[in-house]
């Protein structure tokens, strides 16, 4: 038995004298006192005692502005911009002295003071300003509110991706002084393309060209990033460049400082950490630094007199948020460009369908090397199609056709050799059998899907499919688009013995591998950089990429080659490119020919003729049955709009975590597809954002999803 216990032998009857001698002692505790939580009988600001906040609930029956009063210990600090706690879902019924009290306490931005408000009722007073430090600026939230609109999402939502969190200790310490305009650099490796040092040019005078790059194979292109925001630095505007991941962001955070020195652009990714981001962030907020490279969050930075946006490799999934409401930076930075009139740099060694509209349509302007240029630049690409396979007694051992030993052998003398293997979980789609045309719906063009490996429906609208034959050649057969087998890392460790072999991917990326004979085993996008380039490169399993269910997958494996082969070392150096699939496929081919463009444009005008985006635009509902039809006959969709489905959702792939549009374990889910043809998607936008935010207004009931312009669609 402890002492305590001795000594209390009656917990009942001692409690309450306990509890009067603790409120006792607190009472007579000289500590200060709290200030009244709604501000009664404070005074008010003398002048514009109104202040119109934003708050922070995401919903979408919620997404205007309330008006708070002002009290006028909080008038100095109380500004527009910055971050401020205010009560909120009190309701009309609790009003003394003329204000309203009550409700929970929220965070909110300020965004304007007013001398009277068009609300009729009793205002509750701000509660306080959780700092003085301005955050929100007119040119950021008039962009997050056409983001919000685009998406059919609310403006709090955007402004959660758009504005970091508070870290006091980066706030309190002062920004440094900004330096003046550097001098406007020289073209360098711009001379290689036909319009390349014009466009600098036009930058460092202060024009607005807007622009589809199509990088040459190589390590040139952070370089002529890093020139092409120093050209727009000298003309005295600012430039945001975003880039997919950490690894790309350092690469062209290298540039710069190689270009510009210490001090003139700030790198905002994750990898920084919350108090340097939000610190480098408050820099750019403060107009100490007008030039940012960062990843997809860097797409909001509020940029002083902005002059370029450029986002590199615009395909890459990482550029779609997967929080809502999902804003994709291509999109984002066309909005920065056409409404603030600045210039537009999109580029990669790929070009995206959307890239190839934006030329189609006049929107910007090619810019692209000669094919002199690109046969210095890129490797040489050979094919290794899976009839060469089935006759290869080696392939058929080893799993490996022959051509591609030798390559690794003559490549592993002069230097590293990489290794693209697929990642798991790509699922095959159904193809014919005689010549590989994807098997297509025969009503809206969909993919078709054999789930119980027996009937065929389609993935998009889930019509039954009973009579399908190849529109190509006349065939009744259907293969799964998928041939090979994946190599490993052990099996070429067994093969070259005498070669170090490495390997990357998501459990662990390598930056870079020195230039020394080594076997470098990669999934797509976590491709090493090897000093002085790789002598030779093998891309496995092409089937895997180019056979996935998706509208994108030609376009999304072509990315995936190119951006490897474009680590392999020129043709002039012996560089080589085995890519082990069919070499009839189109991606195929455009990789062969190194024409990324000429496959855009083919598939933007496949699309048009079938009204696939970008053409048109699309929007996903996801939810159980009965929620998903009651949101589709409650919406006033366009009289144009077409309804796609519904059909099952997949629940999320086991030991993978859940994405936005998975359905939740356990449960069954549906998703349709809404359709719309060009210059309806505001409208479309529009309806499912009313539907959504009066279903919520009626309290919710079953959960319902929407997604305007889903990365995956089928």
């Amino acid at each position: 038995m402890s002492s305590d216990n001795e000594r209390s032998e009656d917990p009942a009857g001692g409690a309450p004298e306990q509890l009067a001698l603790i409120r006792e002692t607190v009472r007579k505790a000289n500590v200060p006192r709290a200030k009244p939580r709604t501000w009664r009988g404070a005074a008010l600001a003398k002048e514009l005692p109104v202040a119109r906040v934003l708050v922070n609930k995401g919903v979408l029956h919620l997404d205007q502005y309330f008006d708070y009063a002002v009290p006028e210990e909080l008038d100095a600090d109380a500004q527009p911009g910055v971050r401020v706690r205010v009560r909120f879902g009190a309701g009309g019924r609790n009003v003394r002295g003329g204000r309203r009290e009550g409700g929970g306490l929220i965070d909110g931005f300020l965004v304007e003071r007013l001398a009277e408000s068009d609300y009729t009722g009793a205002l509750a007073a701000l509660a306080y300003v959780v700092s003085p430090e301005p955050v929100l600026g007119p040119e950021l939230l008039a962009l997050s509110r056409a983001v919000a609109d685009r998406y059919a999402g609310s403006l709090a939502d955007v402004l959660q991706l758009a504005v970091p969190p508070r870290n006091g200790r980066a706030e309190s310490k002062p920004s440094p002084e900004p330096l003046p305009p550097p001098p406007a650099p020289s073209a360098g490796s711009w001379e290689r393309y036909a319009q390349g040092p014009a466009f600098l040019r036009a930058l460092a005078e202060g024009g607005a060209p807007r622009a589809v790059w199509t990088a040459l194979p190589g390590p040139h292109w952070p370089q002529e990033i890093a020139r092409a925001m120093a050209a727009t630095l000298a003309s005295g505007r600012g430039a945001l460049g975003v880039v997919p991941d950490g690894r790309t962001a350092g690469r062209v955070d290298a540039a710069l400082t190689e270009l510009l020195g210490e001090g003139r652009h700030a790198l905002l990714t994750a990898d920084s950490g919350p108090e340097k981001r939000y610190r480098e962030w408050l820099a750019v907020r403060r107009g100490s630094v007008r030039a940012v490279v960062g990843t997809r969050a860097a797409m909001f930075a509020p940029v002083a007199d902005l002059g370029l946006v450029a986002v590199w490799d615009d395909g890459d999934s990482s550029h779609s948020d997967d929080n809502a409401p999902f804003p994709h930076v291509r999109e984002v930075l066309e909005l920065r460009a056409a409404h603030g009139r600045c210039a537009f740099l999109l580029g990669g060694t790929n070009c995206t369908v959307e890239a190839a509209q934006l030329v189609e349509s006049g929107w910007a302007l090619p810019l692209r090397a000669d094919r002199e240029q690109l046969r210095i630049a890129a490797p040489l690409v050979r094919t290794v199609g899976d009839g060469e396979l089935a006759r290869d007694g080696a392939a058929r051992a080893a799993r490996l056709p022959s051509l591609a030993w030798q390559t690794v052998r003559d490549g592993l003398r002069i230097g590293p050799v990489l290794v693209q293997v697929p990642r798991r979980g790509y699922a095959p789609r159904l193809a014919c059998e005689r010549c590989r045309e994807p098997a297509r719906c025969r009503h809206c063009a969909g993919p078709l899907q054999a789930p119980d490996q027996r009937d065929l429906d389609c993935a998009w609208c889930g019509r039954a499919e009973t009579a399908w034959h190849c529109v190509a050649c006349g065939s009744h057969r259907l293969r799964a688009q998928i041939v090979g087998a994946r190599r490993t890392a052990e099996e070429l460790g067994r093969a070259f013995p005498a070669v170090p072999v490495r390997t990357s991917g998501r459990d662990h990326i390598l930056d870079s591998v020195p230039d020394a004979p080594a076997l470098v085993v990669s999934t797509p996008g976590a491709e090493p950089v090897a000093e002085g380039g790789y002598a030779a490169a093998l891309l496995l399993d092409g089937w895997a990429m180019v056979g996935r269910p998706d509208l994108r997958a030609g376009e999304e494996a072509l990315r995936r080659w190119t951006a490897a082969a474009s680590l392999v070392r020129g043709q002039p150096e012996g560089g080589t490119v085995v890519i082990v699939a069919e070499p009839t496929l189109r991606p195929v081919q455009a990789l062969v020919r190194w024409d990324p463009v000429g496959h855009a444009r083919r598939e933007l005008a496949e699309r048009a003729e079938l009204g696939f985006p970008p053409v048109s635009r699309m929007a996903s509902v996801t939810g159980s049955p009965e929620a998903l039809a009651a949101f589709l006959t409650a919406a006033e969709l366009p009289p144009e709009a077409e309804v796609l489905g519904p059909v099952p959702v997949p629940g999320a792939e086991p030991g993978r975590p859940r994405r936005p549009w998975d359905a939740p374990p356990g449960e069954f889910w549906e998703r349709a597809l809404l359709r719309v043809p060009p210059g309806s998607g505001a409208a479309l936008a529009a309806a499912l954002k009313a539907a959504q935010a009066a279903r919520m207004s009626r309290g919710g009931g079953a959960q319902v999803r929407i997604r305007v312009d889903p990365p995956d669609i089928g």
